[in-house]
């Protein structure tokens, strides 16, 4: 059986099913081992872990620990109250008008990134004002239709997720500050700080960013010295407005004081900080990388939901989910009818009920004429959220657009 439980109540004995964290955030090969020493435990009580998983048929037992599925069911519940809430923004322009000039500024912001992790690379300085109208673009955009850039975070390339990670960040932070009505000014920083929030990885080794296998202890503290590194190119860089410098600092702390570099908590984080620790996470674990397949967004948003009990501020994970939705555009869903689809765009009333873009039929195994399927006005509903690895589905081939 699969039980979660506290850290303190692991001891030498038990089997570790999950460590509960990102691939980034602990050295261990796997996520899954038997724990043999106290070395071990009190390893992964210095990595700041608060809560995991173990396999009682594998190893020892905590008699009292909740189960996996009655977590899982409480999570659920917490989603459909998040969802019953809804979002009160309204989409200002129709999906089809924005979908091609987001794609274009998404090439162009991916192009930006790579230039200026090379100028780090080669000492030069990094051009601030050739970035900033892109920003600005790239938000505006997401307050015209946010379904039509976000979708494009799932399209990334492993050897290029590096770059293609700060975009995401950067249009996610737009996203997040639009549904927390923040101010624009504050949202354009906020936005830079994520085109910016990882230049530090610049100046790490390569073979060390993309290892597909355990990093040693050497490779990981190395690895986490990126943020201090970043903050230093940073510090000489004339125009990086506090919010950016602020996104790019605190991306890696935690609420409850276990992150890095500086181990800030609640109160010492900023506003900024928090909310670019919750995007960079729920982007880095919903991606595909060398070393691990990426969960599905909806996954993705359970975890930062369960994790909100230590490491984020839950009011701000319930608000960041109400931004993006339960579903968020690009998840791959099934239905009752065992049909497919992807989600094309958020039902602004009913986060639950998006709309989306069927395609294929899972009962007959094969394809199906697309149809666009708006679930507030169909009996059909969704049963769960899929990957797109599981049924051998090309997602830039069904991505709005």
């Amino acid at each position: 059986m699969i039980k979660k439980i506290h850290v303190d109540q692991l001891k030498p004995g038990m089997f570790i099913h999950d460590l509960n964290c990102g691939w980034l955030d602990h050295p261990f090969l796997s996520n899954t081992f038997h724990v043999r020493d106290q070395a071990t435990v009190d390893k992964i009580v210095g990595l700041g872990i608060r809560e995991l998983y173990i396999d009682t048929v594998k190893g020892a037992d905590v008699w009292a620990a909740r189960t996996q599925q009655e977590v899982s069911a409480d999570l659920d519940r917490q989603l459909n109250e998040i969802a019953n809430k809804g979002p009160e923004q309204l989409v200002a322009t129709a999906l089809k008008e924005e979908t091609a000039r987001a794609r274009r500024l998404h090439g162009e912001a991916n192009k930006i990134v790579v230039r200026m992790m090379d100028d780090v690379r080669l000492g030069r300085q990094i051009e601030i004002e050739r970035m900033e109208p892109l920003v600005e673009s790239m938000v505006d955009s997401i307050f015209r239709n946010q379904d039509a850039m976000l979708p494009l975070a799932r399209l990334k390339k492993h050897d290029d997720y590096t770059f293609e990670h700060s975009v995401s960040v950067c249009a996610l932070l737009a996203t997040f500050g639009r549904g927390l009505k923040l101010e624009r000014g504050v949202i354009l920083e906020m936005a830079l700080g994520g085109l910016l929030h990882d230049v530090g990885k610049a100046r790490i080794q390569e073979a060390i960013l993309n290892k597909p296998g355990k990093l040693t202890d050497e490779e990981f503290t190395l690895m986490r010295s990126h943020v201090d590194l970043g903050i230093e190119v940073l510090r000489h860089t004339p125009g990086v407005p506090a919010i950016a410098l602020r996104v790019a600092a605190e991306h890696h702390e935690r609420f409850d004081g276990s992150g890095y570099p500086n181990k800030l908590n609640g109160a010492e984080m900023g506003l900024y900080g928090q909310m670019a620790a919750i995007i960079d996470v729920y982007d880095a674990i919903s991606s595909d990388r060398c070393y691990h397949k990426g969960m599905p967004p909806t996954q993705a948003l359970r975890k930062l939901l369960e994790w909100s009990s230590h490491h984020f501020d839950p009011q701000l994970v319930q608000a960041f989910i109400r931004a993006i939705g339960i579903y968020p555009s690009g998840a791959l869903v099934l239905l009752e009818s065992k049909r497919l689809g992807v989600v094309v765009e958020q039902n602004e009333k009913n986060l639950l009920t998006p709309i989306l873009r069927v395609f294929y039929h899972t009962g007959h195994n094969h394809y199906i004429a697309p149809e666009i399927v708006d679930l507030t006005k169909s009996m059909d509903r969704i049963v769960s959220f899929e990957s797109y690895d599981k049924w051998n589905i090309d997602p830039q081939q069904w991505l709005p657009g």
